[in-house]
C-alpha cells in the first residue's frame, strides 16, 4: 500500500489569522489577508527557525520540542501582522475613539496590540494549566476518596488514573473549542483553517491552484495541529502512568516538566502519520482527524483566494519541499 493517498506530500503547512492565512514553506513565509475593500494584502514575513542554528535542534524528539516553538514564534508574529492590517482597516470606519482609547494610543502607540496579545496569551496560559492540569489531577484524587480499598501503589490505580486524566482533557479540550467555535469570528477563522487545508491537498493532488479545484478537497489533513494537540492528550496518557505521585501540585508540576517530552513524541507521531497510511497510524490519526470537523470549516471563494494567495508564495521551484513516497513493509 502507498504509504501517501496523494500524488505527493509537501512539507509546506500554515495556520488560519484574523481574516486571513500564512503559509510556510521550506524557504519563506508568507501571509495573505483580506482588507475591508476586498483587496488582498500580502506579506512575506522573515523568520530565523531554531533548528537551523544547530544539528542539535534536528535530533529526534528534540526537534519536535523545538519545532513547537518555533511554531508559536511564527504564528504568534503572523497573528500580529493580521491582526495590524484589521485594525488598520477597523480604524478608518469606526467612530471618534474615546478619551481612554486616545490616551492609550498616545502612550503605549503600535506596542498597544502586543501588549494586549501578551496580557491575553499569560491568561490563556493560566487557565490551560488550571483546566488541563490542575483540576483533573484534583478531581480523581477527590473521586478516589470515595473508594479508600484501592491500593494507590498499584499499576491498576496508576492506570485508571492516567486515563482518567487523559480523557477528562480530551473532553475539555472538544468542549472548549465546540463552544468557541459558535462565536461568529472564531467560525469565520475555522473556515480559514479549513480553506488551508484544502489548499495544500490541491498542491499535493497536483491540480492547478484554483478556487474550483481547492473547493474540490477535504478539509481533514493528518497534519494539522488540532491533530498535533489531540496526539500530545493521548501521548499524555501513556507518561503519566509512569508518574506515581498522589500529591496534586507535585505531580501537576512534574507534568508540566514533561511536556517537552510530550511535544517532542508527538511531533514524531504526527510526521509519521502524515507520511504513511496504514491500520497504526489510521488509529493514531482518528482523534485528531474527528476533531477536526470542529475546527475546520467549509470555506467561501474568498477565503479560498486568501489561501492560494499565501500558498503561491511559499512554492519552491526546486520541489525542495516534497516528500518522496515509498511502500509500506
Amino acid at each position: 500500500m502507498s504509504k501517501c493517498t496523494t500524488k505527493k506530500i509537501t512539507s509546506i503547512g500554515g495556520s488560519a489569522l484574523l481574516e486571513g492565512i500564512m503559509m510556510r514553506g521550506p524557504k519563506n513565509t508568507s501571509v495573505a489577508v483580506r482588507k475591508e475593500d476586498g483587496s488582498i494584502y500580502k506579506q512575506d514575513v522573515e523568520f530565523d527557525p531554531i533548528a537551523k542554528k544547530s544539528a542539535f535542534f534536528r535530533i529526534p524528539i528534540i526537534r519536535g520540542i523545538f519545532g513547537f516553538i518555533d511554531s508559536m514564534r511564527l504564528s504568534y508574529k503572523c497573528l500580529m501582522i493580521s491582526a495590524d492590517v484589521a485594525m488598520e482597516d477597523a480604524g478608518k470606519t469606526e467612530e471618534e475613539p474615546s478619551k481612554l482609547e486616545k490616551w492609550l494610543d498616545d502612550k503605549l502607540g503600535d506596542k498597544l496590540t502586543s501588549i494586549i496579545m501578551v496580557i491575553a496569551a499569560v491568561l490563556g496560559v493560566a487557565l490551560a494549566v488550571f483546566l488541563f492540569f490542575f483540576v483533573p489531577s484534583w478531581l480523581f484524587k477527590f473521586l478516589m476518596s470515595f473508594f479508600p480499598g484501592w491500593d494507590t501503589t498499584s499499576w491498576q490505580y496508576s492506570l485508571l488514573k492516567s486515563v482518567f486524566e487523559g480523557m477528562l482533557k480530551i473532553v475539555l479540550f472538544i468542549s472548549y473549542i465546540a463552544v468557541i467555535s459558535l462565536m461568529p469570528d472564531m467560525k469565520r477563522t475555522f473556515m480559514y483553517h479549513g480553506a488551508e487545508h484544502k489548499t495544500i491537498f490541491c498542491y499535493e493532488n497536483d491540480l492547478e491552484l484554483t478556487v474550483e479545484n481547492v473547493k474540490k478537497q477535504s478539509r481533514f489533513h493528518p497534519r494539522c495541529g488540532t491533530s498535533f494537540l489531540i496526539i500530545m492528550l493521548l501521548v499524555g496518557i501513556i507518561i503519566g502512568f509512569f508518574i506515581r505521585i498522589e500529591n496534586v501540585f507535585l505531580r501537576v508540576v512534574v507534568k508540566i516538566l514533561l511536556l517537552p517530552l510530550t511535544m517532542g513524541v508527538g511531533y514524531e507521531l504526527i510526521k509519521v502519520c502524515g507520511r504513511y497510511q496504514n491500520t497504526f497510524t489510521r488509529i493514531v490519526s482518528a482523534p485528531g482527524m474527528w476533531a477536526q470537523h470542529i475546527t475546520t470549516k467549509e470555506p467561501n471563494d474568498k477565503m479560498m483566494e486568501i489561501a492560494i494567495a499565501a500558498m503561491q508564495d511559499v512554492i519552491p521551484e526546486n520541489g525542495e519541499d516534497l516528500v518522496d513516497c515509498k511502500k509500506n513493509k
